[in-house]
């Protein structure tokens, strides 16, 4: 059964899960990121900040997004 088009493609659903992982060695989240995602640490964290401001994120990721929310307003 086909899942309902939430908003998001594949990458944006990539990048929240990635986002919601804890890293334990520096360097370790940016490797991450160019070998799942293909993309630099830059261009990861700037479509991170735009998924912030999306509604369509922040049901997919409640918890998360509230967090990045309230660290973003700091």
């Amino acid at each position: 059964m086909a899942e309902p088009d939430d908003g998001l493609d594949s990458l944006d659903k990539a990048i929240l899960q990635l986002e919601s992982e804890h890293w334990k060695y520096r360097g370790a989240k940016e490797s991450a990121i160019r070998q799942r995602l293909g993309l630099s640490p830059v261009n990861y964290y700037q479509r991170l900040n735009a998924l912030i401001d999306r509604d369509d994120a922040a049901r997919f990721a409640p918890m998360l997004i509230s967090r990045l929310r309230r660290a973003r307003l700091r």
